[in-house]
């Protein structure tokens, strides 16, 4: 070891003992003795939880320099680093000759009481052992409605760990404590939804866990993390950044496609270690499915306005994607609002998608469709709110939109539930993390979000039960992007 240290008021109490070392030992070279170096080395490596980051102080210059994600802080003269490197840092700082002393993580407060066992499918444990075998870090892909919270609470009861659940809304707050409390036996901590209670198993909502994981990231040993394609675009990874729990386990229906931000979910869970989709599992474990693509024609009107907007922005959108072939679509977009030939094209663009969001062809389309099923529980699908409220004022139907209230939105979903509503439409409330279990068919209006959004919105169907068929109508403009948009999904299920 060397004779540079991180505390300053270390530096004289070595150099003296550097000096009566050689002293002791009669030496007139420079090296030192196994008993000096011993003595030199005896200084305490501490490891503490800082506001989301682990400090080390006693650490040698010259170590620090090989620690995964450690960086000098001249402000109180240690090196830090973010607290999702914990586990890696505690075993590197095990191997040094100087002793260690890990307070991060508190030994006082909640127990972990009794997991009953939960029974699990064959793909569920297969993927229970992956991720096992993965030194408990990775993320799972499997459909909406395979059971993915299930598999997370086998994995928690596995390790009888400390754990965390993070969940993207207040909604699945609520589904989540449900469903734990079936198999767990003790108190089930909340952060979201106004409350703010630490227990060994916790539940969190992204916004809640982003104001408080510098305070609670190290009261953990597991961390789940349901939705987790939300990460890796930097605008929410710093709650897992701040977390120390060295395992994790990511679960997702729509693993992204973008190779960075694989990157940054392998970095901060860890890869994927196992993946179904949804034609591995339907039939067996998910309910059978029919997908119904109905080609619609733009009156002639409309084809006119939509080649018009077309014109506008299909050469600039070519040019670009020319001479930048990698760039992304949010690329062009960072680009385009530069300039003003930028800016007429992405509004050519826009008002192309707002025209064949809801033509004449989908209107009597959607009218005859819902004539016929009016017997069962329709969700019907759009791209904006501006459609799914006409669709609601046309056909009274309830919607679901971002407008809705919690306690109304709760209210609804029971009213569908037991039957007295017979149909939702919905813009995005309904893409992610509602279960309704009784939903048989879906009418897809339009779309904006890509193959994510077409995903989450026919798993809303798939949650067997017996005697059901899941049927999507999908409603598709010819001669439009919609059909090569439509294509591209179908290969994704």
């Amino acid at each position: 070891m060397g004779l540079r240290w991180v505390n300053e008021r270390t530096r004289p109490q070595m150099r003296r003992a550097h000096q009566r070392a050689r002293a002791d030992t009669g030496r007139t070279s420079g090296r030192l003795t196994r008993p000096a170096r011993r003595l030199l080395v005896s200084v305490t490596v501490r490891l503490e939880f800082n506001r989301g980051t682990i400090t080390l102080s006693g650490c040698a210059e010259h170590d620090a320099a090989g620690l995964p994600g450690v960086l000098w802080d001249p402000r109180v003269r240690v090196y830090r680093a973010p607290g999702y490197h914990y586990a890696a840092l505690a075993a590197a700082v095990r191997s040094f000759e100087s002793p260690v002393e890990d307070c991060v993580s508190p030994t006082d407060g909640c127990t972990v009481r009794t997991w009953a066992a939960p029974s699990l499918r064959p793909y569920q444990s297969a993927a229970l052992t992956a991720w096992e075998l993965s030194s408990a870090r990775g993320m799972v892909v499997l459909p909406t409605g395979s059971g993915k919270t299930r598999l997370a609470m086998a994995a928690m009861a596995s390790r009888r760990a400390r754990a965390l659940c993070l969940v993207p809304t207040r909604v699945l707050l609520e589904q989540w404590r449900g469903e734990l409390a079936k198999e767990y036996d003790g108190p089930i901590g909340q952060y979201g939804d106004g409350i703010r209670k630490l227990e060994a198993l916790t539940v969190a909502t992204f916004a809640s866990a982003f104001h408080h994981m510098e305070t609670i990231g190290n009261r953990f040993d597991l961390l789940v993390v349901d939705e987790a394609h939300h990460f890796g675009t930097g605008a929410n990874d710093e709650i897992l950044e701040l977390c120390t729990a060295p395992a994790r386990l990511g679960l997702t229906g729509t693993p992204p496609a973008n190779t960075i931000q694989q990157l940054r979910l392998e970095e901060l869970i860890g890869p994927v270690v196992y993946r179904q989709s949804v034609s591995d599992l339907t039939g067996e474990y998910l309910a059978p499915l029919q997908i119904v693509t109905l080609a619609l024609d733009l009156t002639k009107d409309e084809r006119k306005r939509y080649a018009a907007e077309v014109a506008i922005y299909h050469p600039v959108v070519r040019q670009f994607f020319r001479y930048a072939p990698r760039a992304s679509w949010r690329d062009f977009q960072n680009a385009a609002i530069r300039t003003d030939e930028g800016r007429r094209a992405f509004g050519a663009w826009r008002r192309s998608r707002k025209l064949v969001a809801f033509t004449h062809a989908k209107r009597e389309a959607l009218s005859r469709i819902l004539v016929e099923h009016r017997q069962g529980r329709l969700l019907v699908f759009t791209g904006n709110n501006e459609t799914a409220y006409a669709i609601a004022r046309e056909h009274c139907i309830m919607p679901m939109t971002c407008d809705i209230g919690r306690n109304e939105r709760k209210e609804v979903f029971e009213r569908f539930r037991t039957g007295e509503l017979g149909a939702l439409v919905s813009a995005q409330v309904l893409n992610e993390g509602i279960d309704l279990p009784d939903a048989e068919t879906a009418i897809l209006v339009g779309g904006r979000l890509g193959t994510r959004e077409y995903l989450q919105r026919i798993g809303r169907l798939l949650r067997p039960a017996a005697g059901k068929q899941a049927l999507v109508y999908e409603l598709v403009m010819r001669d439009t992007h919609e059909v090569r948009n439509s294509t591209r999904m179908r290969r994704e299920l």
